[in-house]
């Protein structure tokens, strides 16, 4: 029996400004399948994922995006 790695990345985003913001971000990019845990950092402007394999950044644009702020370039 084998198990995927678990991976862990973190995404520079912009716009954030509050915890409310945070919480959206936290909640969207959550949401996506196969991720494990999501920290956000405010004050560094990022958001930390970690998933059971690679989560692609397409797909956390996209949830970032829902919550109504970008990945950084």
């Amino acid at each position: 029996m084998s198990t995927a790695a678990s991976t862990t990345t973190t995404f520079a985003v912009t716009g954030m400004t509050c915890g409310c913001c945070v919480g959206k971000v936290r909640d969207k990019v959550g949401s996506i399948p196969g991720v494990t845990e999501v920290s956000v950092d405010l004050e560094g402007g990022t958001v930390t994922v970690e998933g059971g394999g690679p989560v692609e950044r397409e797909t956390v644009a996209a949830a970032v995006e829902r919550a109504g702020f970008r990945l950084a370039d």
